[in-house]
């Protein structure tokens, strides 16, 4: 952005030649999308359609339509209830009225504010609207510095998360990192686990600075989010430009999300946070790595980071098995009759995996629900 404040933030670029789009990192950005949305030369002659939740709408939406309306934008709105049970076709359709409702066109553009639940609800609204609209990433969570980049959008059916979705890119990524100040701890934490993800597939180094710093970083200290939130979307970045519709290299993003997505559909989406899952996933990947010949100490490792940034490292008991089985032949990293496993090598290194048995993926969850195999 071309002003003394948008100078100071951190810029990134996510190269896919014309549909190429920066993602801003900074502080007070929020105040700015109306001349971001400017810049990206996002039409004003339709309605913008704002999607939220009913957090940070409370804290954040009249900013966010104040910037706009200052820009010479229209907007309408709608708030959504927390959490990932508004993943939903219900909740979509109740997305789309509002468009119809505000008079949206095929020129206008919807602004996913909020978390990755709003961004990936927001996303996947826009990529069906009248065929696909515009929309820009305003993310309010650290776990949204994952879900805003990349153009991956979807709602989730209760058999399966993310499972009826698009590949739909944003306009631009508009991270203020003051708006992180509110979050509550736990999900300061579940958004800790897809940063260090970041580092454990991609940079060693990273993952020795988020050991270093895990102190400041569940202190919310803003440096050091900006500069972990930073590095996180580099990675993201690098791997997007390569691989936007994820044929190969985009598939080590799913570090953790085999298990973990199955987690979340068995617990029902909600009992466990994304990040929180994800990190139990994580946990049962090194070990299946383990027994396969990778590094001895990449699970012990891994589990002591997850243990440092408070986040839980074994199923709870009550889960079944079989069900926790069975969801993930339902995931989309099902494929060709075989579940598809990102398995580290070592710290900041990964492979993909289609020959892991069956039987030690059955083992591996029945250890991390503290039984005995």
């Amino acid at each position: 952005m071309e002003n003394k404040e948008a100078m100071q933030a951190v810029e990134l670029r996510v190269d896919l030649g014309e549909r190429s789009y920066p993602i801003w990192i900074g502080s007070g950005l929020l105040d700015r999308l109306g001349d971001a949305s400017r810049q990206a030369a996002i039409p004003a002659g339709s309605p913008v359609l704002i999607i939220t939740d009913e957090h940070v709408g409370r804290r954040y939406l009249k900013r966010a339509e104040q910037a706009l309306h200052a820009a010479g934008y229209r907007t309408a709105s709608l708030t959504v209830p927390p959490g990932e049970h508004s993943k939903s076709l219900a909740v979509f359709e109740d997305c789309v009225r509002a468009g119809l409702e505000a008079g949206c066109d095929r020129m206008s553009t919807v602004v996913a504010l909020g978390g990755g639940v709003v961004g990936d609800l927001a996303g996947f609204v826009a990529a069906s609207y009248m065929r696909g609209v515009r929309f820009i990433q305003v993310p309010t969570t650290i776990l949204a510095h994952d879900s805003s980049v990349g153009g991956k959008v979807a709602v989730n059916h209760p058999l399966a998360k993310n499972i009826i979705g698009a590949f739909h890119q944003p306009e631009f990524v508009l991270y203020d990192t003051a708006t992180l100040q509110s979050l509550p701890d736990r999900d300061v934490r579940s958004g800790l686990a897809e940063m260090v993800k970041h580092g454990l597939i991609w940079d060693a180094g990273f993952v020795d600075w988020c050991e270093a710093n895990a102190g400041k970083l569940l202190a919310k200290d803003e440096e050091a989010l900006a500069y972990g939130l930073a590095q996180g979307c580099a990675v993201k970045t690098a791997v997007v430009s390569q691989d936007e519709r994820e044929n190969g290299l985009r598939a080590i993003l799913n570090l953790g999300h085999t298990i973990g997505h199955a987690l979340e559909a068995v617990a029902g989406y909600g009992e466990l946070l994304h990040g929180e899952a994800i990190a139990i996933g994580m946990v049962g990947s090194a070990r299946l790595a383990e027994r396969m010949g990778a590094a001895a100490d990449v699970a012990a490792r891994t589990e002591a980071l997850m243990r440092q940034f408070g986040l839980p490292v074994s199923i709870p008991a009550g889960y079944s098995t079989e069900a926790i089985l069975d969801a993930m032949m339902h995931d989309k990293k099902f494929k060709e009759g075989r579940t598809v496993f990102v398995l580290p090598t070592a710290i900041g290194k990964v492979e993909i995996r289609r020959d892991v048995p069956v039987e030690l993926v059955r083992n591996i969850i029945e250890e991390l629900k503290g039984e005995t195999t």
